[in-house]
């Protein structure tokens, strides 16, 4: 298992706890770090990933709806949800991740931690939302002008 892979794993663990027990953020992640032995890079990672997908969860959040209107978010599975916010963030957001990577690694995701239905689901709704990729980039922008 890659280290990026292992940092996605963390991450999606500490969002799960983090969305349903509605635990403090840097505490459960904080925790999930020190279960686990990932090098000082992958921890970075990691923490990026959360800080990422917390500070942007809201656009994240309407644009998952726009594309899985079938399943609004509140009845979606935590772990899916938390998985398309992880994705999204990666490539539209903050852009460092190659499209097809992202993908890959939340359908990987979905297959460790969703139900059977889960893979094709994530698949699905990412698919939809790569046309959309620079509109969630600026909406993102966006909120985070209005935000100063």
């Amino acid at each position: 298992m890659s280290a990026r892979h292992q940092a996605r794993s963390v991450t999606l663990q500490a969002l799960y706890e983090i969305d349903c027990a509605h635990h403090a953020p840097a505490v459960v992640l904080e925790q999930r770090l020190a279960a686990t032995r990932l090098p000082k890079a992958t921890m970075a990672f990691s923490r990026h990933l959360v800080n990422g997908v917390l500070k942007h969860q809201a656009v994240l959040d309407i644009f998952i709806h726009r594309h899985a209107p079938e399943w609004p978010l509140e009845q979606m599975a935590y772990i899916d949800r938390n998985i398309l916010r992880i994705a999204i963030f990666e490539f539209a957001v903050d852009g460092q991740t190659p499209v097809k990577v992202a993908i890959n690694e939340a359908v990987e995701l979905a297959k460790t931690f969703g139900s059977d239905s889960a893979p094709r689901f994530v698949n699905g709704v990412l698919g939809a939302l790569v046309e959309h990729k620079e509109a969630i980039a600026q909406a993102a922008k966006d909120t985070e002008r209005e935000k100063r």
